[in-house]
């Protein structure tokens, strides 16, 4: 039977996350806003609208979440072209493609967002479908974005490994029923990753690419 390894994006095959720390906490401060830069980061991996209700409350003004959302598409779109692949992301997703693994990628981004993360990852040919944030009604922590990836790949959850840099990626995974394998890449501590719900903890892709053989994504 097919198996999918199903990927977040920012934090655990791109480096974005401390551009979107970065972005996000210029946008708040644009708005009146004092957010630490911890706070955001912690948020980091929740879609847009989620993000600020978690970074405001839900008493916030409400009507300042557009302005909010495209004062950070904005910021962070000046980093486009300037996007890097962590380490051992794109070799990783080939490894897994030649093994035989469905590659979909499951992230919050879409548009040119997502066009330009895939552009740093340089690895089209190894991805067999993309489920983003256009295709769910809910993000990450929900199970949506998870089991969207799933039917795309045409797999059930026990077929099946997450793998991501938050908690948010965590959960996501957990509620969907997969097995889940944490990234240290985009500064989450590992005790947070694995109290979420990490099977196993790696540094980066290219950790996860040279224990391929001991890891949940061994190939049977």
């Amino acid at each position: 039977m097919q198996r999918a390894a199903v990927f977040d994006v920012d934090g655990t095959l791109v480096d974005t996350n401390h551009l979107h720390v970065t972005t996000w906490w210029e946008a708040f401060r644009q708005a009146g806003h004092e957010v630490t830069m911890n706070a955001v980061h912690h948020s980091v991996g929740l879609g847009s609208g989620d993000l600020i209700a978690h970074l405001l409350g839900e008493d916030r003004d409400k009507s300042q979440d557009d302005g909010l959302s495209a004062a950070h598409t904005a910021l962070y779109g000046q980093f486009f072209d300037r996007l890097a692949p962590l380490p051992g992301a794109g070799e990783l997703l080939r490894r897994l493609h030649r093994d035989g693994w469905r590659v979909v990628l499951a992230t919050s981004a879409s548009g040119p967002e997502l066009a330009a993360l895939r552009r740093a990852i340089d690895a089209d040919d190894a991805i067999d479908a993309t489920a983003s944030a256009d295709d769910v009604a809910h993000g990450k922590p929900a199970p949506e974005p998870v089991e969207h990836a799933l039917e795309l790949a045409g797999v059930p959850a026990d077929r099946a490994v997450f793998v991501g840099d938050t908690v948010w990626d965590m959960r996501a995974g957990t509620k969907a029923g997969v097995r889940c394998v944490g990234v240290l890449c985009g500064g989450i501590p590992r005790s947070d990753l694995v109290a979420a719900g990490a099977e196993e903890i790696y540094a980066d892709p290219a950790d996860l690419l040279g224990s391929l053989a001991d890891s949940p994504l061994a190939t049977e």
